[in-house]
């Protein structure tokens, strides 16, 4: 199985310059093949009969020249290579429908260059410490790892990385997908699932929670989440006042840059510590809400009156959500926790988000009043009373239950639980096509009768 690690390096100036220099010759082997794609593609659709199409390789031997790229001799002809092979690799995957178009990468303090064996090696020193040599950089390595095959030197913010892929050992055979976990837990019993299932509610005032489990950011994290903000604000008043292109405005640029990358330290390092910590526990089965949080932070659209005139639609207000939700990380949570349940023998499941914080976990009344506020929820039926956030986890827990016992339950490609008789996505509904088609034939049936 493959694991990703990544390390810090710590180059010196010179190999600053040399790393600097290669990922500028990668870059423009990058963009030269984006334009170059984009001429021909152009020039085919203009001068050429339909169903012609641009050649795709991913051949760099072209940009090699004495009088217009001189310092590309200097380069590695393996690091040239590598970027275009990069590009050729996704311009596949945009024809598969897997990604966009490549685009062109602009001048910036990031870069990256793609190594491959030829270039680098591990070497064990006298002093007992590995270290890659390409021309001896030096990096931390927080944890053992075995020698790959290739490997990416990453730039930010003045900082360098090194991150790879290797083998750990692991068979992905002896791991079950989630369909053959769903087949297996349908046979089991509602006492075995009520016992290993857990659902996880996710909010803004509690970030986290998982039945009698909650998880919350440290009262140092937001100190630290809270300073960083102070910084970035203050710093973004002194950008507006400074000349563009200046060496002080490139300088205020970087520190902002640098508190941003704080605050997303601080959101990391809390993923990987309430994702850790989820799939530690005893629950072998873990329940998310299918939240489409792209969705549920966009801007408010605009409102008119009657009269045409603009009124308020409390984008302000919508934007302080959007910040809150984008602060906590849902989907990393969701994402680490996945990855690290496949790795433990674990399966985690979503289910539908539809009124689990108006739902009564106890007689499954629901009506928006059962909310009384962010904290409490009191159902209007039976009398239940319960933090608001706790009786979400206990909802999303039975639904999930009952979906897996129910044998017309289906598993989307998104590891969704939905039922075959559902309406919507993955249900059995007519498509928009069909409506329109019908709409048609009735108006048209309504000219033939107002012609007649």
């Amino acid at each position: 199985m493959l694991t990703g690690i990544k390390l810090r390096a710590n180059p010196t100036s010179n190999q600053k310059l040399i790393l600097s220099q290669w990922m500028d010759c990668a870059r423009l082997i990058w963009n030269a093949k984006v334009d170059e794609e984009r001429y021909f593609r152009t020039f085919a659709r203009k001068y050429h009969s339909i169903g012609t199409y641009a050649p795709i390789d991913q051949k760099a031997s072209q940009f090699k020249s004495k009088e217009l790229t001189p310092w590309l001799s200097a380069c590695p002809s393996q690091i040239i290579r590598n970027s275009a092979v990069n590009w050729y690799q996704t311009y596949q995957k945009f024809m598969k429908g897997a990604c966009d178009r490549p685009k062109r990468k602009p001048k910036t303090d990031r870069g990256s260059i793609y190594l491959t064996r030829e270039v680098f090696r591990f070497d064990r020193c006298e002093d007992g410490n590995i270290r890659l040599f390409i021309g001896y950089l030096s990096f931390k390595a927080h944890s053992k790892f075995k020698i790959p095959n290739s490997l990416y030197v990453r730039k930010e913010r003045g900082q360098y990385t090194v991150s790879f892929c290797y083998e750990n050992g692991k068979s992905e055979v002896e791991l079950l997908s989630n369909a053959e976990h769903l087949a297996f837990l349908q046979c089991s019993t509602k006492e075995y699932l009520e016992e290993h299932t857990i659902g996880v509610d996710r909010g803004v005032a509690i970030p986290v929670h998982a039945g009698l489990m909650t998880f919350d950011f440290s009262d140092n994290q937001k100190n630290h989440m809270t300073k960083a903000e102070r910084y970035i604000k203050r710093l973004q008043r002194r950008l507006a006042k400074q000349t563009k292109g200046s060496n002080r405005r490139n300088k205020t640029k970087h520190c902002i840059a640098t508190h941003h990358a704080k605050k997303a330290n601080i959101r990391n390092d809390f993923a990987h510590k309430t994702s850790r910590s989820l799939v530690d526990s005893n629950a072998k089965i873990i329940v998310f809400e299918a939240l489409r949080i792209s969705n549920m932070t966009k801007k408010p659209k605009a409102k008119q009156n009657e009269s045409g005139q603009f009124i308020s639609n409390k984008a302000k207000q919508k934007a302080g959500l959007n910040k809150a939700i984008l602060n906590v990380g849902w989907h990393v949570i969701e994402t680490y926790t996945k990855y690290k349940a496949n790795q433990a023998g674990k399966v985690v499941f979503k289910v539908s988000p539809a009124y689990t914080s108006q739902e009564c976990a106890k007689c499954d009344y629901t009506h928006p009043d059962n909310r009384k506020s962010q904290e409490s929820f009191m159902c209007g039926k039976c009398g239940n009373t319960d933090n608001a956030d706790h009786n979400a986890s206990l909802v999303i827990k039975k639904r999930a239950i009952n979906l897996i016992l129910d044998t017309g339950t289906v598993l989307s490609d998104e590891g969704v639980l939905r039922l075959k008789s559902d309406s919507g996505r993955g249900g059995n509904r007519k498509s928009s096509r069909a409506k329109s088609s019908t709409r048609s034939t009735l108006r048209s049936v309504k000219k033939e009768k107002l012609a007649a």
